[in-house]
């Protein structure tokens, strides 16, 4: 089990994520509401603005105030078994 940090302290098992996803579009949205609504919703941004929405295999909804991108090359990070540090100094 590998857990990617998601923002502030934040982790999320790698393992368990189905989809990475930007919050602007309307039916990312709804999904956000739905979630909400039926108590499945993760709010993990700490109160700041919503970059990435992820869906896990449990039908869990978790909001992170960090971009897409920065979730999936974390993954891909963990995948390829190079820590943060090391993907930092690369870029």
């Amino acid at each position: 089990m590998q857990l990617i940090n998601i923002g502030y302290g934040n982790m999320l098992c790698a393992d368990r994520m189905v989809a990475v996803v930007s919050p602007e579009a309307a039916p990312v949205k709804r999904l956000v509401s739905r979630a909400k609504t039926d108590g499945v919703l993760i709010d993990a941004s700490c109160g700041r603005k919503t970059k990435s929405v992820i869906v896990t295999d449990s039908g869990h909804v978790v909001l992170s105030a960090i971009h897409p991108e920065t979730i999936a090359n974390r993954v891909k990070g963990v995948e390829t078994g190079k820590t943060e540090e090391e993907e930092d100094e690369e870029s």
